[in-house]
């Protein structure tokens, strides 16, 4: 599932659940329909309620590191559990996005976060 948080210049995919190949499709659809409606500066996929991820997650992220690039803008990664850490370290995906850990709630209401530590 994803719920899109729109912003000035900043697109939030909050995820959840089961990032899998039944599910990847319609995530993909949203995210790219949104971003060529807006056009943001960043996009981030805050991956702070998946359950799990598989091989559809890391062409996800590698669909919308090329579709940022192609608009000059940034992809970031908020919030993986350690195993989907792991799995983008693996996949090299980390080499394709930002990725912070920690990203607080008041992060996404614009305000800075009490702690945010990238990789």
């Amino acid at each position: 599932m994803v719920e899109l948080k729109q912003e000035p210049q900043k697109l939030t995919a909050l995820l959840s659940g089961e990032l899998d190949h039944h599910h990847a499709k319609e995530i993909r659809e949203k995210i790219d329909f949104a971003v060529r409606e807006q056009y943001p500066p960043v996009v981030v996929l805050d991956f702070g309620h998946v359950t799990f991820m598989d091989s559809s997650g890391i062409g996800l992220i590698m669909g919308r590191s090329r579709l940022m690039e192609e608009y000059g803008g940034t992809l970031e990664i908020h919030n993986p559990s350690q195993q989907i850490r792991k799995v983008l370290r693996i996949s090299g995906a980390d080499r394709l996005a930002v990725i912070r850990n920690h990203v607080h709630a008041a992060a996404a209401n614009g305000k800075e976060p009490e702690h945010e530590y990238a990789e």
